[in-house]
């Protein structure tokens, strides 16, 4: 099970971790762990935007986080990166939809604070290393963490070799249940408490909810495949391909089967959609951008490629292009690969890298 985490090892002897404590299970049980490791050991809250219209929850968190420091007996600082997540998350995220595009929040917010802000943050203040409590695991090389239903390797593609160097993912070789069981041995505060769901750090809200107060609702038409009006819905910007909620169709047909968004035009502030979406005409070929790579790409390669979190993975062959974007032929097309979607390449359980598809 988890036993070789108890041992006394002191792999951290004279080495000094902060560790980023949400007021959740997973990086309570962080920071304990590395507390046994010989770690010194600071937990840090970390401060972000919240829209003042969201009932307030990070006084909440913090005070959870408060708890866990105070048991561990270990320094807390909050951190304010405000500003950070402001502009580099939500300011980003709520553009690319304003675009037609299809962000990853939960990407920026790695990138842009928690081995941003965070990262730099703690390196200036005398840190060897920060830690998370992400699933994921990091022996040299970014790779999946061991719990496949838990796994967030996908959400930290953008990290890069010098990153990963300063970086500690304590439970990243854990499964789930065995953090619980940790977190009753160490009699942490949060042992018991659910995990959070939503939008990074700003908790559980529906994304069309949290786009409506900063993108106005412009109905329009849904059209099947033939061109023909059958429905209404909202406002293009909200939809993203493979979408199966949130439009109406007044035009019924005898399939009682959902339809699926596979098109959407901006400038005609029309979605397309369809019964069959797997028959919709789509390339194999993916360009991407803001690539970040860690492994040597190897030419007829086979890799795997992730679309969205949890998603299925994809056998593809990466290409450089002429201009320095990278392109990946998968073997099969899909529909519902959109703009602005980051796409991860593994190589078994190692990730690679990844970019966002143009």
């Amino acid at each position: 099970m988890f036993s070789w985490f108890l041992k006394k090892n002191k792999i951290g002897k004279g080495k000094k971790a902060f560790v980023g404590v949400s007021g959740g299970v997973d990086s309570s049980v962080s920071a304990a762990l590395l507390i046994e490791q010989g770690y010194d050991v600071v937990g840090v809250f970390i401060r972000t935007w919240q829209p003042d219209w969201i009932p307030c929850t990070w006084k909440d968190e913090r005070r959870d986080a408060m708890r866990v420091c105070a048991h561990l007996n270990i320094p807390f600082v909050e951190l304010d990166l405000e500003q950070e997540y402001k502009k580099g998350v939500a300011d980003y995220m709520i553009a690319e939809y304003k675009s037609g595009r299809t962000p990853n929040p939960d990407v920026m917010c790695n990138r842009e604070v928690k081995f941003g802000g965070f990262l730099n943050w703690a390196l200036e203040h005398g840190a060897d290393h920060v830690a998370t409590g992400h699933y994921a695991r990091n022996d040299g090389q970014l790779m999946k963490g061991v719990d496949p239903s838990k796994d967030q390797s996908y959400f930290l593609w953008m990290l890069t070799k010098e990153q990963l160097s300063k970086i500690l993912f304590p439970i990243g070789h854990l499964e789930k249940s065995d953090v619980r069981k940790l977190a009753e041995k160490f009699k942490l505060p949060t042992a018991t408490k659910k995990d959070s769901q939503g939008i990074c750090f700003i908790g559980e809200i529906d994304m069309k909810e949290f786009l409506r107060h900063y993108i106005d609702i412009n109905p329009g038409d849904v059209l099947n495949i033939d061109g023909e009006k059958i429905g209404t819905h909202d406002g293009s910007l909200f939809y993203t391909l493979g979408e199966r909620h949130g439009f109406v169709i007044s035009k019924k047909t005898t399939r009682d089967m959902p339809y699926y968004v596979v098109e959407k035009n901006i400038d005609k502030n029309t979605i397309t959609v369809s019964q069959d979406p797997a028959s919709f005409e789509n390339s194999t070929d993916v360009i991407l951008r803001d690539c970040v790579w860690r492994e040597k790409i190897i030419s007829d390669k086979k890799y795997d490629a992730q679309i969205r979190y949890h998603g299925h993975l994809k056998p593809g062959i990466l290409v450089q292009g002429v201009q320095g974007e990278w392109i990946v032929h998968f073997d099969e097309s899909d529909f519902s690969l959109s703009p602005g979607q980051s796409v991860v390449v593994y190589d078994g359980d190692v990730c690679v890298g990844g970019g966002i598809v143009k």
